[in-house]
């Protein structure tokens, strides 16, 4: 099995490089029948891609147009794999012409380096944040194909930036703001403090956290795919996640067992690792982008540190744009286990 695809029957395989000609996805294991809404795909890449508004932002520019060249016919899915390639129009590779023989610190650099011996030193190659664009093509399929089958809806969003933390929960306020969170009194401190650190040449993290609802109870495998196990497989994938928790999470093991045992919301809709029918809820940390302007010691290939301030367009905060990604790999998870669900038992 390719570290390059998720998934066991419902399969994704992504390709491409953030300075390359195009990034991509092929879906394999799409049931045939699937009404393909080509618009809906549209406006999930638009959620993410860059230049769209979200605060925080590069200043990069990407149409991020999906190309579907297989697998959908008249509309509907054929059930042979669908490729979809999204062309890269806006590079500026010269940016990273000094970073040849240096290691960004808190980047993949000195990890590709290590395992290959040789890399991609243009915006990060492969590890660039950029390939999550597939995953979030290739989500909205899985997310089409749970319409298709189930009343399931995942809403992530950004329930803490730079230390402000989201406390209202209006779910329909998401949308309605550039930071993609819940409460729109905690905006403006968020806003000021985004804005700090873009000032300062720094940059923030944060906390996303996915609420799904609408599964129902039996998804999941017992050992080693437990339904926990696979939505933290399929987060932390994410280059910019550092942590995951489910439920309750690390709280829980601050609190008795009475208390844990009777608090509905603590086993965060998964008990055992299948899910019980109750609303399944995530959170994921996100690290500050590594990529900042302010002047930094970088070890090189000669062995010696080196002073350098990274150029280029970076997001200040990623927490914004990441929030559509984490639903694609919950989407991606999920429609797995709808197909692996149907084979355990007649």
């Amino acid at each position: 099995m390719s570290d390059n695809t998720f998934g066991k029957i419902f399969q994704v395989t992504t390709f491409g490089e953030s300075h390359g000609a195009a990034i991509g996805a092929v879906v394999d294991g799409m049931p045939a029948g699937v009404e393909i809404d080509t618009d809906f795909i549209q406006r999930e890449l638009d959620r993410r891609r860059p230049g769209a508004g979200a605060a925080g932002s590069t200043a990069r520019k990407e149409s991020d147009t999906a190309e579907i060249l297989s697998g959908v016919f008249e509309g509907k899915s054929t059930g042979t794999p669908i490729a979809m390639l999204i062309r890269n129009s806006d590079q500026h590779s010269s940016d990273y012409g000094e970073l040849k023989d240096l290691f960004r610190p808190g980047h993949a650099d000195w990890g590709f380096h290590a395992k290959y011996g040789f890399r991609d030193h243009r915006g990060g190659g492969r590890s660039s944040g950029r390939e999550t664009a597939c995953r979030v093509a290739a989500g909205a399929l899985a997310k089409l194909f749970l319409k298709s089958i189930s009343n399931i809806t995942i809403s992530a969003f950004a329930a803490e930036i730079g230390g402000v933390k989201a406390i209202d929960l209006d779910m329909d306020e998401i949308s309605r703001n550039p930071l993609r969170t819940p409460d729109a009194g905690a905006v403006p401190a968020m806003l000021k403090r985004i804005e700090e650190c873009r000032m300062a040449q720094e940059s923030c993290g944060g906390i996303v956290e996915c609420r799904i609802s609408g599964v129902p109870a039996g998804w999941g495998e017992p050992v080693f795919d437990k339904l926990d196990a696979l939505l933290a497989h399929a987060i932390v994938s994410l280059g910019a996640v550092k942590g995951f928790s489910v439920g309750s999470g690390f709280d829980a093991a601050r609190t008795a067992g009475s208390v844990n045992n009777s608090d509905p919301e603590a086993a965060g809709g998964i008990r055992g690792g299948i899910s019980d029918g109750e609303k399944i809820v995530f959170r994921a940390a996100v690290k500050p982008t590594p990529s900042i302007s302010q002047e930094q010691l970088m070890p090189g290939t000669d062995g010696q540190l080196h002073k350098f301030a990274i150029k280029g367009r970076h997001d200040v905060c990623i927490v914004p744009r990441i929030v559509p990604v984490v639903e694609a790999m919950a989407a991606l998870v999920l429609a797995d286990c709808a197909l692996r669900q149907r084979c355990a038992r007649v």
